[in-house]
């Protein structure tokens, strides 16, 4: 699967449909709303990028 940001094939899966960008260092999942994207910050938490974008 290829990274919805920066288009990146250097994506591992963490979770049922969860991913991990190793490149731009983000987080994402797909669902039935679509991408949605977050940030890892400095201490492990999620940040929302967006939400449900297609």
């Amino acid at each position: 699967m290829n990274c919805p940001i920066c288009g990146s094939r250097a994506t591992g899966r963490i979770g049922a449909d969860q991913y991990y960008c190793w490149d731009c260092c983000v987080e994402y999942k797909t669902g039935k709303d679509g991408v949605s994207v977050y940030e890892v910050t400095e201490d492990g938490s999620l940040t929302a990028l967006r939400e449900g974008e297609s």
